[in-house]
């Protein structure tokens, strides 16, 4: 776990025990938003611990968040943090993971009831004890019951290529019902992060009743959480076998939330609950200065009047799409991928303002993407030859594909021995007489050694057309070491591609921890692309690194490390993560024309 995670974890800990104690809402507030902004930092904060300044100047970090920063950073711990544990039981903390069950509710638990531990919680149902505490009826507790019980089982938040098949089921599912006109996911998903919570489906019918039965029943339901006209709940298995690293043989679980809504309120009910929370903040917040009321019903004029405006019959300014919501607001429809609040509002305002001259950047698509420059075969670790990787490149509508077979150290994976690897590019070259249309070029996954020293000589490195360079071993370094081997990596002559850079896997390591400022100042210099690794367990470079990467001004890969035909699927993952960095068709080195690429390429020979 990185810096800026760790020091996430514990500012969002601090806003928790705040809520718990029923602390003062800014102080709650502000802690939260500082986990949200260090966690999406490009750079490691430690670097900047001591400059307050620097600290300051970053959007959500005001002068005591960064007091804290340099704490932590210089003794490993926040004294704030010590203070506040020691007043209230470690365990109200897991009680709080319990879906339901918020800050207040835990509270007067706790102090009416004792609660202080998950078995605490379990005895007061068994005994009845909760049903005596204010707002506990018999529903309220069955809920809990139902929750705990998957709180208990350890499940975790799945990764995008698990959740996104599954969601993508439901909703072509849900287009089947009667009465269905519209039907999509939204919350996080939509949003593109690497892991999700929940799943949020948006249904646009006149059969409200039916569609919640329908999708009560859908196959893969193992428990109803609730059940109503406007909202369902359901807890789903996913399917584990999707890749080459599967989840676990009874696949993952999951909570599915329906939301049941009029076709005339659809845009506003799309920019609600794809969120973020923050993004949607900014729009209230916005929509206020202008008189107006955002909700997830529409715009409406602001009357003051307590009661919601759908229910005392007023007709909304904009909310049958989204489109029209946010030119309401003056800004033009922003990207889900980027609905952050981290610059995306004042940017669509600009462009708004300026009549549709561009101002949000043109975000890379799945479209744009013609080149593939990370694939193995048979002759390594894939599952096919030559000819067939180079007709599934081009079936795709790629101009190019690149042969990258693992190195000799990647004994595991089939590595090639120097002479091996000379007899696999003769053969990438002969494959170019059977297969017409495509570019075929040879290339090599080669291990970038603890020390930073490449697998193959430089003599052999030389006969290659495209080196990937990439750390598979020795993935518990300490940040500076793990820095100065990937910086030295990237500074060979003939790297083109640091291929997923810290060599994580989400949900089974956290991989290398490298300095990535320092990364990205070699990677300009050195004419380097970053790759993020389309792969839904990788997706690496994270969103934050990409985004830091564009900042600093390099070039992007985005690739599908194939090794099976169903690997090249994975495009859109690492797209979408692309997406959520502010990359572009331009710096991208996928998205380029095939003679831009061949020129790149050989500009490193």
């Amino acid at each position: 776990m990185s810096f800026n995670e760790r020091l996430a974890e514990r500012f969002e800990r601090i806003a928790k025990i705040l809520e718990l104690l029923e602390e003062d809402k800014f102080r709650v507030n502000a802690h939260a938003r500082a986990a949200r902004t260090v966690e999406a930092q490009p750079i490691d904060l430690s670097t900047i611990a001591g400059d307050r300044k620097a600290l300051t100047a970053i959007d959500g970090i005001g002068p005591k968040i960064a007091d804290k920063i340099a704490e932590y950073a210089s003794s490993g711990r926040i004294a704030e943090l010590a203070e506040l544990e020691e007043r209230v039981p470690p365990g109200l903390l897991r009680i709080m993971e319990i879906p339901g069950l918020g800050p207040k509710t835990v509270a007067m638990m706790w102090k009416q009831a004792k609660v202080e531990t998950l078995d605490d919680l379990k005895r007061i149902i068994d005994d009845g004890t909760i049903l005596t505490l204010p707002r506990m009826g018999e529903k309220s507790v069955e809920k809990i019951r139902k929750s705990m019980a998957f709180v208990a089982e350890g499940t975790r938040r799945l990764e995008l290529g698990i959740a996104m098949p599954l969601a993508e089921l439901i909703v072509a599912e849900a287009l089947r019902w009667p009465g269905v006109e519209r039907a999509a996911f939204a919350g996080s998903l939509r949003r593109g992060k690497e892991t999700i919570g929940d799943i949020d489906i948006l249904v646009a019918t006149s059969d409200m009743a039916g569609a919640s039965e329908r999708f009560t029943k859908l196959p893969g339901v193992m428990q109803i959480l609730s059940s109503g006209e406007g909202k369902s709940s359901v807890r789903m298995r996913a399917s584990a076998d999707l890749g080459r690293w599967a989840a676990d043989a009874a696949g993952p679980t999951v909570q599915v939330d329906l939301r049941v809504i009029p076709l005339d309120r659809w845009g506003a009910a799309m920019m609600y609950f794809t969120g973020s929370k923050e993004h949607n903040i900014r729009l209230r917040e916005r929509a206020l200065k202008r008189g107006m009321t955002l909700t997830e019903w529409g715009l409406f004029p602001n009357d003051d009047d307590p009661t919601p405006p759908h229910k005392r019959g007023i007709r909304p300014i904009a909310s049958k799409t989204e489109e029209e919501v946010f030119a309401a607001l003056e800004l033009v429809e922003v990207p889900p991928e980027i609905r952050e609040d981290r610059g995306e509002i004042a940017l669509a305002e600009a462009e708004f303002a300026r009549d549709k001259e561009r101002a949000i950047p043109r975000l890379i698509e799945v479209g744009d993407i013609k080149a593939e420059l990370h694939a193995h075969t048979t002759a390594s670790d894939g599952k096919l030859s030559i000819v067939q990787l180079a007709g599934e490149a081009k079936r795709r509508g790629f101009h190019t594909i690149t042969v990258t077979d693992h190195s000799k150290s990647s004994a595991v994976a089939g590595g090639l021995s120097p002479e091996r690897l000379v007899e696999h590019i003769n053969a990438i070259h002969s494959a170019r007489k059977d297969v017409k249309g495509i570019a075929i070029l040879a290339g090599s996954e080669v291990d970038i050694l603890a020390d930073g020293s490449l697998d193959y000589e430089d003599e052999l490195l030389a006969k290659l057309d495209v080196v990937v360079a990439s750390p598979h071993a020795s993935l518990l370094q300490d940040p500076d070491t793990a820095t100065r081997r990937l910086v030295r990596a990237i500074e060979h002559p003939m790297v083109h591609i640091l291929g997923h850079p810290t060599g994580r896997l989400l949900n089974r390591r956290p991989g290398l921890e490298p300095n990535m400022q320092a990364i990205f100042r070699a990677a300009r210099e050195h004419n380097v692309a970053l790759e993020i690794n389309a792969h839904w367990l990788r997706l690496d470079l994270r969103d934050v690194h990409v985004k830091g990467a564009v900042e600093a001004g390099c070039l992007i890969a985005i690739d599908c490390d194939v090794h099976d035909p169903s690997d090249f699927d994975n495009l859109r993952y690492g797209v979408v993560t692309a997406r959520r960095g502010w990359a572009t068709p331009e710096v991208c080195v996928n998205a380029w024309d095939a003679p831009r690429l061949q020129g790149w390429l050989k500009g490193k020979r």
